[in-house]
């Protein structure tokens, strides 16, 4: 039997979650290690030059790391074996970046405070979920500082992503109305865009599978109140389709000519909660950008070339100011969603924007960084600087 691909990560990570459902949809041979394993320290860190999960190892011993880039990998060399992550109508292309940007980052909020401002149904859970992937074999009282470490740690992100008592009530009214409208869209559709998963799907697997389907506190309310979503978060970690009760209804891919009313729906959610969130990230970005004008290609402009974050940005969100942490890296996503919309031929641009428009979540198009942010050993960097951004 040949060497399998190893994941390493976390049961109840975020970006893991969206890495195992994609290879075992894709039915892709791997084994799942967590990041307290030895040879992570040993191994993977060395090679991708942080702490930071997922990482993935190739067979041949290649070395993969951020979500979207290991998708990127399998999609590019032909790899998988299940159906392609990346619709076919190049439209649709970009709307699934569109929706995997959304799922990755910006659900963050209701991710974390769900699992963080629960203890009284989730703490039990967590800890022992976290000592199992952090401190495996350690002695309890070792293992369970370990976990108040890390809690602390977690609960501190909490507030850098706007997690805060003023916010609460806005996080959770908002998090009951993308339930329904998700669950609306279900109805009629076992995946986001049709019969089979995509990039959309796998975006948003990170935090409903990794946390809002699996925490006890979110998991249960789930159950309780957008049954079609919890059988969705089920169906993305299953092998196969898992959409029996769909009996064949749905179209391969959704026409983009002629969009649902609960798609429509459900990208009008997507630019309400997060269109202003990432044009704070493009402005504030630009003005951190133009006040270092001498800051070199190929550098992340920090202290240490493995930070992830530039600095804490005010935004206007659902009538609250809220400070959250500016991350290049969804810069760089947002970037994804650009270039295979500028690939797109006249018609499929009107079409795009005709999609897109309604929403307004087709300013997400223009809305550009002055410099591009690329990936370089696994590191978020900075580009060429391009100018002031129009």
């Amino acid at each position: 039997m040949s060497t399998p691909y190893v994941l390493y990560g976390m049961a109840g990570s975020l970006y893991t979650a969206k890495v195992r459902s994609y290879l075992r949809k894709q039915r892709i041979a791997f084994e799942e290690r967590v990041a307290g394993d030895p040879r992570f320290e040993a191994e993977a860190m060395p090679a991708v030059g942080r702490w930071i999960i997922p990482v993935v190892q190739t067979p041949q011993g290649q070395w993969l790391q951020d979500g979207a880039d290991i998708i990127a990998h399998f999609e590019a060399h032909g790899l998988g074996h299940g159906p392609a992550a990346i619709p076919a109508d190049p439209v649709l292309a970009v709307l699934a970046r569109v929706l995997e940007l959304f799922g990755g980052e910006g659900l963050l909020r209701a991710a974390m405070h769900y699992r963080w401002n629960f203890d009284a149904d989730n703490i039990a859970f967590l800890e022992a979920d976290f000592i199992n992937a952090l401190a495996p074999n350690q002695a309890p009282e070792a293992a369970h500082q370990r976990f108040v470490f890390a809690s602390k740690r977690m609960r501190s992100a909490c507030m850098a992503f706007g997690v805060t008592p003023a916010t609460v009530p806005t996080i959770e009214a908002t998090t009951d109305a993308f339930m329904e409208v998700l669950n609306a869209h279900l109805a009629h559709t076992p995946y986001l865009l049709g019969s089979t998963p995509t990039v959309a799907d796998y975006g948003l697997a990170g935090p409903l599978c990794g946390h809002l389907a699996r925490d006890p506190h979110p998991a249960m309310r789930m159950k309780q109140r957008s049954a079609r979503v919890w059988r969705w978060a089920e169906r993305m970690n299953a092998p196969d389709l898992d959409a029996g009760e769909y009996l064949g209804a749905s179209p391969p891919w959704l026409d983009a000519s002629a969009p649902s009313d609960t798609l429509l729906a459900l990208l009008q959610f997507v630019a309400d909660d997060y269109l202003p969130e990432i044009t704070a990230h493009v402005q504030f970005a630009n003005d951190w950008l133009a006040q270092r004008p001498e800051l070199p290609a190929g550098s992340n402009g920090m202290p240490k070339a493995s930070d992830r974050h530039i600095g804490l940005a005010r935004m206007q969100w659902r009538g609250h100011a809220v400070d959250f942490m500016v991350m290049p890296y969804r810069l760089y996503l947002l970037q994804g969603i650009q270039d295979a919309a500028a690939a797109l031929a006249s018609a499929q641009a009107a079409s795009l924007h005709a999609l897109l428009q309604p929403s307004g979540l087709h300013a997400l198009l223009s809305l550009r960084c002055r410099r591009r942010v690329l990936r370089q050993h696994h590191l978020e960097v900075w580009g060429p600087d391009l100018g002031a951004a129009p």
